[in-house]
């Protein structure tokens, strides 16, 4: 038993696959940029105010639904199969919030939020069934990865809107999503832990 409901996890039969987590990584690192240089600058690149304020609803909104979309299509399909179309998806999505003028671009938005949380509940179980002996190690670095390499990468996003144009900023981001459907057709479907 454990005392305190302190609990240790015991090793799990199986081998630690550190290129393919190191390309998950990569994969996520992808997805965290262009999510969260969408989130810090598409209010201000639909128009600031009450449109910008719409456009971060649509945003969040649709990473929601993205979020219980992906667990639905990676029971159908596989989580690497599934990761792989979202960010497919996700390259013309991007491509239209900064190239599709007007309402329209709201689509966009929503599509983009879709596509790009599809796989985010996927990457943390993922990282754990390539690291089956380091399923904390691969949790914490999945979630962190997440957040935290989008906000380090912002600034300069926004050095570059500021050197040029928010849109051009902002398409440099349809490169990212690009990057990560290219790493996660390196992937396998690992065994899971």
């Amino acid at each position: 038993g454990s005392r305190g409901g302190a609990r240790t996890v015991a090793p799990v039969a199986g081998r630690d696959d550190w290129p393919g987590f190191a390309r998950l990584t990569l994969v996520i690192v992808c997805r965290s940029v262009v999510y969260v240089g969408l989130s810090a600058f598409v209010a201000l690149f639909l128009g600031g105010g009450a449109a910008g304020a719409v456009a971060l609803f649509v945003l969040f909104a649709g990473g929601a639904a993205g979020t219980v979309l992906g667990g639905r299509m990676a029971q159908r399909w596989g989580r690497v199969p599934t990761m792989r179309l979202a960010y497919l998806a996700a390259v013309p999505a991007v491509a239209g919030v900064v190239f599709v003028p007007g309402p329209a671009a709201y689509v966009f938005v929503a599509a983009s939020s879709i596509a790009l949380y599809v796989p985010f509940s996927l990457h943390v179980t993922l990282g754990q069934d390539f690291l089956p002996n380091r399923v904390g190690t691969a949790g914490g670095v999945t979630l962190g990865l997440a957040v935290s390499v989008g906000g380090l990468t912002s600034p300069l996003v926004g050095a570059v809107a500021e050197a040029t144009t928010l849109g051009t900023a902002l398409a440099c981001l349809i490169a990212f999503p690009v990057l990560a459907w290219l790493l996660a057709r390196t992937l396998r479907e690992p065994a899971p832990a």
